[in-house]
């Protein structure tokens, strides 16, 4: 329906679009001029709750789902399952080692390799794409001839059983010194595990209580379990998608719909919570990127529309690389090393952010100009791969 020619793979325009607006979201929500000056949208709600920034992660999550079903093999065999298995565990691997790699650049740019930092957005990528993977081999039906067909009601029933046993966890399990069903930064059943396994000296510097303590690491290992439930609903749209492309847009766009009602609904019980990635949360930001797709699938089939979503089509044709680009240039960004007036040297974020703020007048629109620079930057350093038709994967 808007597939395009890359080689010899057909690559689904629309998937494209909704990963590099995931991708471009994710340069603007951590690319800001000054941080005190960013857009509420472009905030992470500060606990429970949602903003446009927390649709952005589960949409990267959407569309790693919906290529994975895309790419699902149709033949099977024992030797087949298990080469399978071992890509799924070594792309899981390199994911998690660039991840774990980036933040030992960042530690090591500020002088602090005793704060590495361990969970990250990559290693729950990585993670959480091996473990619907694994599932997908798991439960998928063996017909004649060898070939391996998805099966949708069991994908469906995995990515319920998925939320329905951390539910129940997070409720239920107790932690020592805190008790049971506790869904604050320092006393949920995530939080503890991470602090746990982790070493607070390891988890996301910014993931406080309200004394100022690191207790919680959003990216955490508990949490990549409700996580992996909207990489299954994007299975689930890719499985729709490559049945009937025709006809997919009215199927997806009705179970969006039904999972972002049923995450409202939901939310009077268990609150929406990103950091948490709650039940809630989980079906809310899945109906939103099934929603997303839908309208990225619209102007994908008109040529004219294409050209102005070009940035788009570049960043989602390389999408972990545009995120690598994007989290070394916050590093160089964020250190002081540009000389400045008294023999000082500023970041190259103050110092953009100075600039911009001469030429406008409102620091929000200045401190936005920037992150579009960052982002405009990262599209420009990707354009010559995309006009190669070349896309890089782990």
């Amino acid at each position: 329906m808007d597939r395009i020619q890359d080689g010899n793979t057909r690559r689904v325009v629309a998937l494209d679009l909704l990963r590099g607006a995931a991708v471009a979201g994710m340069i603007l929500v951590t690319s800001p001029g000054d941080w005190d000056h960013a857009y509420a949208p472009l905030r992470h709600a500060a606990w429970n709750g949602w903003t446009l920034a927390d649709m952005v992660f589960p949409a990267f999550l959407f569309a790693v789902g919906m290529a994975l079903a895309l790419a699902y093999p149709r033949t099977q065999g024992e030797a087949t399952r298990l080469r399978l298995g071992a890509q799924v565990v070594r792309r899981a691997l390199v994911l998690v080692v660039i991840g774990l790699v980036l933040n030992l650049l960042a530690a090591l740019a500020f002088f602090d390799a005793a704060h590495v930092r361990l969970p990250g957005v990559l290693q729950r990528i990585g993670v959480a794409w091996a473990l619907a993977a694994t599932l997908l081999l798991a439960t998928a039906a063996a017909e004649p001839r060898g070939r391996l067909r998805l099966r949708p009601g069991a994908v469906l029933a995995a990515a319920v059983l998925l939320l329905a046993g951390y539910t129940a966890a997070l409720l239920w399990i107790p932690v020592p010194g805190y008790g049971t069903g506790r869904l604050d930064p320092a006393g949920s059943l995530p939080a503890y595990l991470d602090r746990l396994l982790f070493g607070v000296a390891h988890l996301w510097p910014y993931g406080t209580d309200a004394a100022g303590a690191v207790v919680y690491d959003p990216e955490g290992l508990l949490t990549t379990v409700p996580a992996t439930a909207n990489v299954l609903f994007g299975v689930l749209a890719g499985w729709q998608w490559r049945r009937t492309p025709e006809r997919a847009l009215r199927s997806i766009l009705a179970g969006g719909a039904l999972l972002f009602v049923a995450g409202l609904l939901l939310d009077r019980w268990l609150p929406l919570n990103k950091r948490l990635w709650t039940a809630s949360f989980a079906l809310l930001s899945g109906g939103f990127s099934a929603v997303a797709l839908v309208l990225f699938a619209l102007p994908a089939r008109s040529a004219l529309a294409l050209r102005w979503l070009w940035p788009l089509q570049v960043l989602g044709g390389n999408a972990i690389l545009a995120f690598v680009l994007s989290s070394l240039l916050s590093i160089i960004g964020g250190l002081s090393w540009l000389p400045a007036a008294g023999g000082s040297r500023v970041s190259p974020q103050a110092w953009g952010f100075d600039v911009a703020q001469r030429f406008i007048a409102d620091p929000y629109l200045a401190s936005f100009a920037c992150a579009l620079g960052v982002l405009a930057l990262v599209t420009l350093l990707l354009a010559p791969l995309h006009a190669r038709s070349i896309h890089l994967r782990v």
